[in-house]
């Protein structure tokens, strides 16, 4: 198996790069060295090959899954933050934004940093998990600015880096800005209007980074992703956990379903053009909806686009999938394939009542814990109120250990799936019924039946009628199949229901039955630290 570790690569030169390169307001990239560093790891030795431009690589991705030390030269991430290492890991961060202010997640402990708040919706702009993700993208784009400078074509003819080496070269680079335009389109998503920095950005310079707008980020990340489509690897050709073209597209077609919400101009026929694309390049719906989520997920590439991968020997940290798996409350250690749980992470009743049969003998996307737990959320941080999710497991389809586990169980094995054949077929289905061209209601209703046929384990009892193929219907399916994917908040802001009374869940607003908010919780707040350093940047509406 060809599988694209990210390991915590080794190379002081790019901690270095980073030390040099930070500014206390924002983290920016470098173009050139004003010190050279005192070992031999500067970057005319580091880059003088393919393989070592591939370690460098691995390093940009791994920023998707390490903690520890790829948080050298972030002073701005919250102290409280730091202390907690797990809390700094980009998938905890984003996951916590993404589900812990919906029905679909709640927390347990209110004394850790930042949690108080989220899910009540009555965040100021000095929480720290949300300025902690901030921080967190911008940590990410910088190493891949400083990736995308140093593989330019004049850095590669420097090195003598020439022919087939230059374009497998060019490839690394192309993935390089990819994951640059992910990390822009969380910042649209999250945040609205945010500073540009690219790997033309120069340190020690006169001017601050400008304040991009929504709109135009979203013009940017859609121009980005659209030049380096024909120098990704194409679909299904690259290493697992890399980037390639099926990649491009799913993001493309994520950007243009929530287009309307980004820039007032619904882009739903685009979202279909970028979803056929990846239908038609070979994939196909893994055949067991519970090993999606399990330790030996990296099998599953008929249905995975594009992954972050974890490690239990080799990517330790108490973020990623490792939350996931320790965090829901109450589940026993045998179920988890854990250590234990942490009594963390318990489920809303509304989103548990999405399914009609709640065991998950008839839907199998129904993994919810119940033995101990309440259905209903009395109160927001007791353990017990709530079901709790068994859907990360670390575990082997066979039931067996997983592939890398730790000795003591303490972290997990299973990889994240970024983007996977599921979501796409249900933007397809959406982009239909909101009127785009270039699909059919047929072929929509033919792909929500393709899910519910594998939820409800090969048998058609849950197929649906064209008459009951609905936007409201999509939400809720949406919900069922991608929940703890980190796609919830995006897609209540999509349909109107995330601030608004329009759909309440138990304590949004900080009430025990829900109430609606102040429309500026679509919008997390910009850091206060980068407010006061930039002149150039304004603040989202009522912070």
């Amino acid at each position: 198996m060809n599988r694209f570790n990210p390991k915590y690569m080794k190379l002081r030169v790019l901690q270095m790069f980073l030390l040099v390169c930070m500014t206390s307001f924002l983290m920016v990239s470098c173009t050139k060295l004003d010190l050279t560093p005192t070992n031999d790891l500067i970057a005319d030795n580091v880059y003088t090959s393919v393989s070592g431009y591939k370690q460098s690589l691995a390093k940009v991705y791994g920023a998707f899954a390490l903690t520890g030390n790829a948080s050298v030269g972030q002073p701005d991430i919250p102290t409280e933050i730091i202390k907690d290492e797990g809390n700094s890991d980009f998938l905890r961060l984003y996951w916590n934004l993404q589900e812990l202010t919906t029905d679909e997640a709640v927390w347990s402990w209110q004394s850790d940093a930042g949690i108080q708040g989220l899910h009540e919706m009555s965040w100021s702009s000095t929480n720290s998990i949300i300025n902690g993700l901030y921080y967190r993208s911008y940590f990410q784009i910088t190493l891949c600015n400083d990736f995308i400078n140093q593989s330019s074509d004049d850095n590669l003819s420097k090195r003598g880096i020439t022919g087939a080496d230059a374009n497998e070269v060019r490839k690394f680079r192309a993935e390089a800005r990819f994951i640059r335009a992910f990390q822009y389109s969380v910042l649209m998503d999250l945040y609205g209007n945010v500073p540009m920095v690219t790997e033309q950005t120069q340190i020690g310079g006169k001017d601050l980074p400008m304040q991009m707008q929504r709109k135009d980020l979203f013009n940017y990340v859609e121009s980005e992703l659209k030049a380096i489509e024909p120098e990704l690897a194409t679909a299904k050709s690259n290493e697992y956990g890399r980037a390639d073209q099926a990649a491009d597209w799913a993001l493309l077609s994520r950007i243009y379903l929530n287009a309307e919400v980004y820039t007032g101009t619904p882009r739903y026929t685009d979202a279909i053009t970028y979803c056929n694309k990846i239908t038609g390049a070979g994939y196909a719906l893994h055949n067991n909806y519970r090993e999606l989520t399990i330790a030996d997920n990296q099998l599953n590439k008929d249905e995975f686009i594009l992954t972050i991968n974890y490690d239990g020997t080799s990517t330790q940290n108490y973020g990623g999938t490792t939350y996931l798996m320790h965090g829901p409350a109450g589940v026993p250690a045998e179920v988890s394939g854990s250590s234990g749980t942490w009594g963390g992470l318990r489920i809303t009743q509304q989103f548990v009542n999405l399914f009609a049969d709640k065991t998950g003998a008839t839907d199998s996307r129904a993994q919810f814990y119940m033995s101990g737990q309440n259905l209903e959320v009395n109160d927001l941080y007791t353990s017990t109120d709530g079901y709790s999710s068994t859907k990360y497991r670390n575990k082997t389809r066979s039931g067996g250990p997983a592939p890398h586990q730790d000795v003591a169980k303490d972290f997990s094995d299973i990889d994240f799936p970024l983007f996977r054949l599921g979501e796409i077929y249900l933007t397809y289905a959406e982009s239909v019924l909101r009127g785009g061209t270039g699909g059919s209601l047929a072929t929509a209703l033919g792909y929500v039946n393709q899910l519910r046929t594998r939820a409800y384990n090969g048998s058609t009892a849950g197929n649906i009628s064209s008459s009951a193929l609905t936007t409201d219907f999509i939400l809720d399916e949406r919900g069922r199949e991608l929940w703890y994917e980190a796609f919830r908040r995006t897609d209540l802001i999509r349909y109107g229901k995330f601030t608004s009374a329009n759909y309440l869940w138990a304590w949004k607003g900080g009430t025990k039955n829900g109430a609606a908010v102040n429309g500026r919780f679509s919008l997390f707040p910009l850091p206060p630290t980068d407010l006061s350093a930039n002149p150039n940047l304004r603040q989202n509406p009522g912070y």
